[in-house]
């Protein structure tokens, strides 16, 4: 614990004036330890009382998990208070206990810590032999650390301790990062370095970091990690790779992380040398048997398997004309036996499907409900085309009765401009979350699907893509660690609300000073709506460069399929601009459920924000909210996205000398780029769509700088994070 450094030194190019910079050394906080910032509270008197509550603490426990615990509360009451004293318990005000041993402490629990299952607790303030303790509890070990985790947020956001008396347990069961991670290191979609797992050097040479990203996952409450990319390499079924996976495994056990593994769906054939990987083949069967259990004799609380199947390329059950349910039961039925399971991804789409992309999960996998083993979850990207800036929720989400269905958020930058842009995530996680599907009648939203509320579902999990690389700030960008902690947040309780989660944060990571506090939520609560407006205002989408989607590209017309091409989805023309997916187009509304279709289906009542998505309108069409054109209203939010993210800029820069220099540095650094390339995405955007509406940018906004014709010309073949 001692290896996350509080203090040290950091040659940093660019931080002083060119003719110093060369040799200045300046020591600060470069973003390493993330949101356990376990600094001195510069709260005097909140100091004062938390050290009469908490300094003296006991663990009870022996354990590797219960050892984790008095490591953390040593390391954090050491650095927040200035004190930290092991006690027995008889003598500690802080006590962390498992199971029917706290009822010592609080003698009327009850079935009360039962109901919690296996990661809940209680934190609670008691009377205990005539003096005030205060108890972590919980059923396992596990769910102690994530107790304790949740009492030093308490403390690093100052938050009163008197009476304190919390009871929390997950809302969904599988909460987990999937690692775009490639065995060479290329992180696909990733813009924070290389990948954090160096697979040359395994298993021998475990870096610290591992530790600190399990450490930083618990704390979160995230309980699973996907190692390796979707598009997998199969040499990860190897047995010399599973003794890779095995040291992580080992080391991430004690934080209650399992491993998981992402399959290429045709490993029978090319590491087994079968003559076919169909599902129904009783020896492809025969050979996952003897595959799993070979990984289970390694690793014996192994998670599963992500599967990406018949989708861009990767094999799949449909190669033998089988269903996603029969290749996933396959695989459910071998892993079952010693507990583990299979999540199914539903991003799928084909040219022989003669159907329009953002219909093609839903056509697959609807009629499948009630086909797949209790062991599978179908994952679905949180709209139906791509991680775009904006999308409507998947009309997935409330479709199966039966069949569990998983949310897959992407937390790495791929659509949102890399990791140079100030964009925090929470507030599009929270518009998500909380729509409303009508499953069951109104109320029935997205994260009570997810959570298994609305049906009862065996099996609940979110998934994240992640963000994390080799970069010393784990994350490119100090403010996108924000979108790790947010995703793990919501995953635990899909209720918290993203102001209350950013403020949080910002008081852990950055300053517990009010106004600092106060600005930069304010800054973070704004940016996803910044992104959308010079992006993609209106329900415009995937109007990204090609391959690497950065930067704008609308323009592109010659693509292998249709829709892939940016103009499939804008349908820009002299007529009028936007997808209609109306009962007058191609109907993509009929997959939602009343009386949500038929809101969708009428330009009149389509909230604005999805109002290109579903129709094809007319360029002098009239937006309610404004009264201004189509066209002018494109071209207005366009302009505001940039002067919102100026003001982002010019918010952080006005807090120099209130966060720590490094931070700041990083940040500003980033803004400067961020403000660049939304001023190149608006100009860039507004020059194409006005050649086709031919008229005239609006009043009291200057034209835009440049030519189409030099923006369209721009070429990045060496842009990070582009797929294999």
């Amino acid at each position: 614990m001692k290896s996350f450094i509080v203090s040290f030194l950091l040659l940093v190019i660019g931080l002083t004036s060119p003719i110093t910079q060369a040799s200045s050394i300046v020591t600060g906080e470069d973003g390493y330890r993330l949101w356990m910032k376990y600094d001195l509270l510069q709260n005097k008197s909140l100091r004062k009382a938390y050290q009469k509550q908490l300094t003296k603490w006991s663990v009870v426990g022996q354990s590797e998990t219960s050892q984790i615990i008095r490591d953390e509360l040593d390391y954090a009451l050491s650095g927040l208070l200035g004190q930290s004293e092991p006690a027995g318990y008889r003598s500690a005000n802080l006590v962390v206990v498992t199971g029917r041993l706290a009822t010592r402490w609080i003698p009327d629990l009850g079935d009360e810590l039962s109901k919690l299952g296996d990661e809940g607790y209680i934190i609670r303030q008691v009377e205990h032999n005539n003096k005030s303790v205060i108890v972590v509890t919980a059923n396992t070990d596990i769910g102690a650390l994530y107790g304790t985790f949740n009492l030093l947020r308490l403390v690093q956001t100052q938050t009163p301790l008197d009476a304190v008396d919390i009871s929390s347990a997950p809302k969904t069961k599988v909460r987990v990062l999937n690692h775009w991670d490639n065995p060479d290191r290329h992180v696909e979609r990733g813009f924070a370095g290389e990948s954090i797992w160096d697979w040359h050097k395994l298993p021998h040479y475990k870096y610290q970091k591992y530790t600190d990203y399990a450490r930083a996952n618990a704390s979160i409450g995230i309980n699973g990690t996907v190692l390796n990319n979707v598009n997998a390499d199969p040499i990860m079924l190897t047995p010399a790779y599973l003794e890779k996976v095995k040291a992580l495994a080992d080391l991430f056990r004690p934080y209650g992380l399992k491993v998981y593994l992402s399959i290429k769906f045709n490993s029978p054939a090319t590491l087994g040398g079968l003559k076919n990987s169909d599902p129904l083949n009783p020896q492809v069967a025969k050979w996952w048997d003897k595959k799993i259990a070979e990984i289970y004799q390694l690793i014996p609380d192994f998670g599963g398997f992500l599967v990406k199947a018949n989708s861009e390329g990767q094999p799949g059950p449909g190669d033998y004309g089988r269903t996603h349910a029969q290749g996933a039961n396959m695989l459910a039925d071998a892993l079952k036996p010693h507990g583990g399971i299979v999540m199914w991804r539903a991003f799928v789409y084909a040219n022989e499907k003669n159907e329009e992309r953002s219909k093609q999960a839903y056509s697959e996998f609807k009629p499948l409900d009630g086909k797949f083993r209790e062991n599978v979850m179908v994952q679905v990207k949180n709209g139906p085309i791509d991680f775009q800036p904006r999308e409507p929720i998947s009309p997935l989400f409330g479709a199966t009765q039966e069949t569990p269905m998983m949310m897959e958020f992407q937390i790495t930058m791929e659509y949102l401009g890399f990791s140079t842009h100030f964009v925090y995530l929470g507030p599009m996680y929270e518009e998500v979350l909380k729509t409303d599907t009508y499953a069951k009648g109104k109320g029935s939203t997205v994260g009570k699907v997810v959570a298994g509320e609305v049906y009862d579902y065996p099996l609940t999990g979110m998934a994240g893509v992640s963000n994390i690389g080799s970069d010393r700030n784990w994350t490119g960008h100090i403010i996108l660690q924000s979108n790790w902690y947010v995703f793990g947040r919501m995953a635990w309780d899909y209720n918290i609300s993203a102001e209350q989660v950013a403020e949080e944060w910002t008081r852990m990571t950055l300053s517990n000073k009010s106004a600092v506090v106060k600005k930069v939520t304010e800054m973070m609560m704004l940016s996803h709506e910044a992104t959308v407006n010079y992006m993609t205002p209106l329900g415009l989408h995937h109007i990204m460069g090609t391959g690497h989607h950065y930067g704008p590209a609308p323009w592109v017309d010659d693509l292998g399929r249709a829709d892939w091409n940016p103009v499939y989805y804008h349908r820009a023309t002299k007529g009028g601009i936007g997808f209609d997916r109306s009962p007058s187009g191609v109907n993509a509304v009929e997959q939602y459920f009343s009386p949500l279709k038929e809101q969708l289906a009428d330009p009149k009542s389509t909230p604005e924000k999805y109002l290109l998505w579903f129709h094809h309108l007319p360029w002098d069409y009239k937006v309610k909210s404004s009264g201004r054109t189509l066209w002018d209203e494109i071209v207005h939010r366009y302009y505001l996205g940039v002067d919102q993210v100026a003001q982002i800029s010019q918010s952080w820069d006005s807090l120099q000398g209130q966060i720590d220099p490094l931070q700041f540095k990083q940040v500003q650094m980033a803004n400067t780029i961020h403000l660049k390339e939304a001023i190149w995405w608006r100009n860039a955007c507004v020059l194409y769509f006005q050649t086709f509406s031919q008229r005239p940018i609006p009043p009291g906004l200057d034209k835009p700088q440049g030519t189409l014709d030099t923006y369209k010309a721009m070429e990045f073949p060496y842009a990070p994070g582009q797929g294999e």
